[in-house]
């Protein structure tokens, strides 16, 4: 969903440095995969082919935060409100 956000945080060995994947497009989304020592976050159409992908050795990686869409609160799809 356009909006859909992943911050990586990563660790350069003399500090760290954040990178950001976004969907930038209606009907793209954000996708995570993990696997063989790789952190993957791809943007992906509708049908699945990946516009942009960034990679990451997993053992580098400090974070990784998903940042859903924002929606609004009559959005049936979106969070309920606190109270």
């Amino acid at each position: 969903m356009k909006g859909d956000r992943v911050e990586i945080v990563v660790d350069t060995g003399d500090g760290t440095r954040a990178y950001e994947v976004a969907a930038t497009r209606a009907g793209r989304r954000v996708e995570v995969r993990t696997g063989r020592g790789v952190v993957e976050v791809s943007e992906v159409t509708r049908n699945g082919t990946a516009v942009r992908t960034a990679r990451f050795m997993a053992s580098r990686v400090v974070a990784l935060v998903e940042h859903p869409a924002d929606t609004s609160p009559g959005d049936p799809r979106g969070p309920s409100p606190r109270g």
